[in-house]
Parts: C-alpha cells; structure tokens; sequence
C-alpha cells in the first residue's frame, strides 16, 4: 500500500523532471530512464512511455522521430503550453518545499 501511494506521489516530481530536461534539450525515451535512475527513480519503459504519451496528449511535449544510426528513434521537446506548466510548477515547489524542510 505504501509503494502504491509513494509511487503516486512521485509521479508528480518526474514528470516535472521531465518537463525541466525537455525544456533544456529533446530526448529520447532511453536517455530520461537512465537520468531518472540517477536520481534514484526506477521507471520502465512500460511506466515511461505511458506518461510521455499522456504529456503530449496534454500538449506539454510533442513529438519528432529522428533516423539514428538506422533506427527511428522518438524525441520529446517542451511546447508552449509545457514552459507554462513547468513555470507555475517551480514556484509551486519552491513554495512547498521551503515550507516542509524542517
């Protein structure tokens, strides 16, 4: 039961890493599970690409296949919409945490 509400809780924070990597550079599926691993967020590609696809269906990414290397390989990049929410995001979690870290 813990895990379950754990991994919902978390689930906001990376799709805020998300947005915030997107805004930086496009990437590609692979590339963000190893980033969030670094940051000790364990996701598969079953849990990954879910969530991108629901975030470009929200408009917060979009889309772009790249050839490399012979093979199609999907890239996410930040929309309009997306620096918005990533924006309102940071303030939020600014907010939030400097409340709750003591």
């Amino acid at each position: 039961m813990q895990d379950k509400i754990m991994r919902k809780l978390f689930l906001g924070f990376v799709q805020i890493h998300i947005l915030h990597h997107a805004e930086k550079e496009p990437f590609y599926g692979v590339w963000m599970i190893e980033e969030l691993r670094e940051h000790g967020y364990d996701m598969s590609p079953g849990s990954l690409y879910p969530l991108l696809h629901s975030m470009e269906s929200s408009g917060l990414l979009e889309k772009a296949e790249r050839t490399v290397d012979g093979k199609i390989r999907k890239y996410y990049r930040i929309t309009e919409l997306g620096i918005d929410v990533l924006r309102e995001a940071q303030k939020k979690a600014y907010e939030l945490f400097k409340e709750i870290k003591d």
